[in-house]
């Protein structure tokens, strides 16, 4: 797996742990495919800004999937759940994971 996508990953789980500023740098360099350059004019700081906050960011999310493993832990979850033979209880557990 590339490393952006994992990111893209992360930050579905760990989006609330970050300000403000952060997840909306994240978002517009990420999904809105927007340049540090774009995303400095349109927020009015400098590029060098967007670029630290991004970098910081990106440390983050790696540092909480280390200590927390959420991400980790969802897929052995679901990598067991495929093992089942049980297709209720499946479903059931499954849909507790997409919560």
């Amino acid at each position: 797996m590339e490393k952006q996508d994992l990111l893209i990953i992360l930050f579905d789980y760990y989006e609330e742990l970050l300000t403000d500023s952060q997840k909306k740098y994240f978002i517009d360099y990420y999904f809105n495919d927007l340049s540090l350059a774009e995303i400095s004019l349109n927020e009015g700081v400098s590029r060098n800004a967007v670029s630290k906050d991004l970098k910081l960011t990106k440390e983050k999310l790696f540092s909480y999937e280390e200590k927390l493993k959420l991400y980790d832990k969802d897929k052995k979850i679901r990598n067991v759940i495929k093992k089942l033979d049980d297709s209720k209880v499946k479903e059931e557990l499954e849909k507790i994971l997409d919560e």
